[in-house]
């Protein structure tokens, strides 16, 4: 049996991630790349994994996007969706800030 080497616990029992996610400071915001695409960027994530949470994202709002530099890039315009999005990952709406 493998256990977490943060918390101590077998990793099935693991409540790292989910402590994690309850200390995050998130900022939402829009940025206007070339040709007038709208993205959205989301950031202050640490001790998550990205591409799992990128993956959750995608889905729940039905677009693309990506993971660069710590910072999950969504196309297009979901600063009004992206705290119900969160919420459904196990993110708090009170640490979602939206800019």
């Amino acid at each position: 049996m493998d256990i977490c080497p943060k918390c101590g616990l077998p990793l099935p029992a693991c409540v790292c991630e989910d402590i994690a996610k309850t200390e995050q400071r998130i900022q939402v915001q829009t940025e206007k790349k070339k040709f007038g695409k709208i993205v959205t960027l989301i950031s202050g994530f640490s001790g998550v994994d990205l591409k799992t949470i990128a993956k959750g994202l995608k889905e729940n709002l039905a677009c693309g996007g990506t993971v660069k530099d710590n910072v999950i890039e969504l196309q297009g315009d979901h600063t009004k969706n992206a705290k119900k999005a969160l919420a459904k990952l196990g993110f708090s709406e009170d640490t979602v800030q939206i800019v």
